[in-house]
């Protein structure tokens, strides 16, 4: 009996089965035909994932996937690994046609060619996360869409962290289009974030005394791009009729923008150190209780009126050595983020310095972890009708040597549900993440003109903006600032990734405008979500992936094929990297030996020779000028001497000649038996001769290769005499008399020591 699989489910896993349905044989050989020629052609792809498009656009260019087994996908899942996911896919691999409904046939045919290749190498991998596929393991061939050590960038710590060196690369200053940020758990960048939370408490006082006091400032007159209903100061403040502050809290924040000037121009080298110039702890305390209640609770500043073109004369100081001081605005907000998580988890909007250093304080494992970071917030970006909105622009890097970024023509608005105001910091009006927005219902206080799902397209913003009067800013300030920020971004991180040839990455970027259109970088995310959770992203995530493709796979092919909204922004000149071999340590030298032990031979008495072998022997060497009494006289010593035998057997072995262990020549003895010591009064070159009585011997000069040799092996112990009546005498001319002058000699006397039978 014929058994039939049952359908998979949908989110199921498809097992390999063994005993298959009956299929139709022309389907068969259709997908084995097509199979065949994809495996010959290395188009066999693995998608993980909720990519529906990417899959079709891959079937559709004769790719053939091989399906892995995998877990259930819950109901909740979301896809992307630090970015926000709007909407969950729970269908992996789902089908379907033009109608919404799920192709069957269609489905029944990509299934059983997924079969057909599940033993197959794939050349394509799409993957939401980074670490489902080891880069390093991929042959040469193979395509991915990820970059190993990416994380230099698309992290909040790393994207501070790598900022910070575009010094380096680029002459721009990377506060013009990027949000001071700190580590928490670095002390040495909290003590940089209390520094600064302070000095900017002090420029938003002064800020407020000039809006307050001094009428329209030049901020609010190249500000006006807002709702004057959306104004921090619109809101009436509980005001306290019974308590004022003084002028102190103004003299002070003057002063303290004052030292930081002469900081940065290095005029506080010159002053005396025992004056004290800087505000001690207790006296930052007040100071700050102060400008909360100001600022937050409405409390008047007694007789600060005097003080507004001060104010504006420091404030004009500082806004020429501080970017950002036009969206700092007057309640000092910070924005508190995990470095590593997305879609606005953890996320905290803090505006009071003790609260955020007791939450460092009081959890030991955030302070531990320097990934959590602290980032000013913008208070006074680009509103539209009174609400707060951020930009998504998609961008790929299709190489890292040469450094080659394609930029996406096209990106979108998120907009938040409920009216901008610093004066609360609930995560529904300061976070436009649609993961987070689309748990709230929007405010009846907020425009009707605006979309009920929060978002717009890029040419909706366009025209929104040329309603206004300023539609020329979008090609001109924002576009080229958002690539500048881009390009600059991943300069500042190419050190980090590894440059592999046959990767890309798809990545997304966050921006916020301010009031005159210039784009702040807020992050970068890997994997952005590309659900379609509202009309504007059902059309614009489908075309970004299908461009995607014709970037990385058909422009390998035809380099003239059309990219779709994708342009080419920034091609790096390629930089020769020599090929990495490997670490080649050599280390060249002698290994180090154990000393071997001494080595005592005994006491062994050798056999004598004959004493006409000796005899023989010495008078090769020396010249024979011994009388017959010289024998007479050895054997009185040996008699006199009857310990010197034993003693001279040793010396004997000691100083024996041993030709292989010698490497220098043997030199020749001075032949004669005794050596002439020169008077000391008298040092000058002579001439030396040999006594009379001595008519064998020649005249011999006194040469390097006639001197008495220290290596002379010797046979026996040498007794040296001293004999002053025997002399040499030398003829020595001076004033033309002759003197004859006398030498003592050293007698040789030449002993051999023969040990009886």
């Amino acid at each position: 009996m014929q058994q039939h699989m049952p359908a998979p489910l949908e989110g199921r896993v498809r097992c390999n089965y063994i005993n298959l349905p009956l299929i139709n044989g022309d389907r068969l050989r259709t997908a084995k035909a097509l199979v065949d020629k994809a495996i010959k052609e290395k188009k066999v792809f693995l998608v993980h994932g909720p990519y529906p498009v990417i899959r079709a656009a891959l079937r559709a260019r004769g790719w053939v996937e091989r399906r892995l087994p995998r877990p259930p996908v819950p109901q909740t899942h979301r896809h992307g690994e630090t970015e926000a996911t709007d909407d969950a896919d729970s269908s992996d691999g789902d089908d379907l046609g033009e109608d919404g409904e799920r192709d069957d046939q269609a489905d029944d045919m990509y299934d059983l060619m997924s079969r057909l290749v599940r033993n197959e190498t794939p050349y394509f991998f799409w993957t939401t996360k980074r670490d489902s596929i080891d880069c390093r393991s991929l042959r040469k061939d193979q395509m991915t869409n990820h970059y190993a050590k990416a994380g230099s960038f698309t992290t909040k710590v790393g994207l501070s962290m790598s900022l910070r060196n575009l010094q380096w690369f680029d002459t721009a200053d990377p506060d013009t289009f990027f949000p001071r940020c700190y580590r928490l758990g670095a002390e040495d960048e909290k003590h940089a974030f209390i520094e600064d939370f302070r000095r900017t408490a002090c420029t938003s006082l002064l800020l407020y005394v000039v809006e307050r006091y001094g009428g329209n400032s030049e901020w609010e007159k190249t500000g006006e791009m807002h709702d004057t209903k959306s104004h921090a100061l619109s809101k009436p403040h509980k005001q306290h009729t019974n308590q004022k502050v003084g002028t102190s809290l103004i003299e002070s924040a003057l002063h303290v923008c004052k030292e930081y000037l002469n900081s940065l121009e290095h005029c506080d080298i010159d002053i005396i150190l025992e004056i004290v110039h800087t505000l001690s702890e207790q006296q930052w305390k007040v100071f700050l209780q102060n400008y909360y209640l100001v600022i937050h609770e409405g409390v008047m500043i007694e007789g600060c009126e005097k003080y507004v073109e001060d104010c504006k004369y420091m404030l004009a100081q500082m806004h020429q050595v501080c970017p950002q001081l036009e969206t700092d605005g007057l309640s000092n907000i910070w924005i508190i983020k995990p470095g590593a998580k997305s879609r606005g988890r953890g996320i905290m909007c803090m505006n009071k310095l003790d609260e955020m250093l007791s939450l460092v304080k009081g959890d030991h494992a955030f302070m531990m972890d320097s990934k959590w970071v602290v980032q000013k917030y913008l208070e006074r970006p680009l509103l539209v009708h009174g609400t707060k909105f951020d930009v998504r622009q998609w961008f790929l890097v299709t190489d890292w040597n040469p450094l080659t970024v394609w930029f996406y023509r096209e990106c979108y608005l998120r907009f938040s549900t409920q009216p901008y105001s610093t004066h609360t910091l609930d995560s529904s009006v300061h976070l436009c993440n649609n993961s987070i927005q689309k748990h709230f219902h929007p405010s009846p206080d907020r425009d009707p003109s605006l979309p009920a799902e929060c978002m717009w397209s890029c040419s909706q913003f366009r025209n929104w903006l040329a309603a206004s009067g300023r539609g020329g800013l979008w090609e001109g300030v924002a576009v080229p600032g958002m690539q500048k920020a881009v390009i600059q971004t991943l300069l500042t991180a190419q050190d980090n990734v590894e440059p592999r040839k046959a990767s890309f990455e798809l990545y997304g970027a966050d921006f916020m405008l301010g009031r005159d259109l210039r784009p702040w970088l807020l992050e970068i995310n890997a994997s952005p979500t590309m659900a379609p959770s509202t009309a504007v992203t059902a059309r614009l995530c489908p075309a970004v992936q299908e461009d995607t493709l014709r970037v990385v796979l058909d422009r390998r092919c035809d380099r003239n094929t059309h990219t779709g909204g994708f342009q080419l922004i920034y091609k790096q000149a390629a930089v020769e990297v020599p090929q990495y071999v490997g670490v080649n340590l050599l280390v060249e030298g002698t290994s180090i030996r154990r000393p071997r032990a001494p080595v005592y031979k005994p006491l062994s008495q050798p056999q004598p020779e004959p004493l006409s072998k000796i005899t023989s022997h010495r008078s090769s060497l020396t010249t024979s000028h011994c009388t017959a009494g010289k024998e007479n006289e050895l054997e009185g010593v040996k008699k006199a001497w009857p310990a010197m035998s034993s003693r001279k057997a040793i010396l004997e072995q000691s100083l024996s000649f041993h030709p292989k262990l010698r490497k220098r020549p043997h030199r020749l003895v001075l032949p004669s038996s005794c050596c002439v010591l020169p008077n000391p009064a008298e040092l000058h070159l002579q001439k030396l001769s040999y006594p009379h009585n001595q008519p064998d011997h020649t005249q011999t000069h006194r040469t390097r290769s006639n001197l008495p040799s220290l290596y002379c092996p010797t046979p026996s112990l040498d007794m040296i005499s001293l004999q002053p009546e025997q002399g040499h005498t030398s003829i020595h001319y001076q004033n033309g008399i002759q003197k004859n002058i006398s030498y003592p000699v050293l007698r040789i006397h030449q002993y051999l020591s023969l040990n009886p039978r």
